[in-house]
């Protein structure tokens, strides 16, 4: 089963880009999904396992790294293309 996630990311510091940065660059280290960013959020898509345990994986990884911040995120089961524009 395919899932697609829109995240985004609020550090709560007033370095609020560098975590950011810092956890889409994280996302690219999975060949196996895939990743649009725009500025308002990161959609990412793939095997709903393998998303869903990267999540905690780099969620936890953030939270350690940077400390305090809010994920804001929206679960699409079945997925969706992220290449698709109107």
């Amino acid at each position: 089963m395919q899932l697609s996630v829109e995240i985004s990311l609020y550090p709560l510091q007033d370095n609020y880009l560098a975590p950011i940065q810092w956890f889409i660059a994280r996302m690219d280290s999975y060949p196996e999904i895939q990743r649009k960013t725009n500025a308002m959020s990161t959609q990412i898509g793939g095997d709903y396992d393998t998303v869903m345990a990267l999540l905690a994986t780099e969620m936890k990884a953030a939270h350690e790294q940077w400390g305090k911040g809010v994920f804001v995120c929206k679960f699409i089961p079945g997925g969706v293309d992220l290449d698709h524009s109107e």
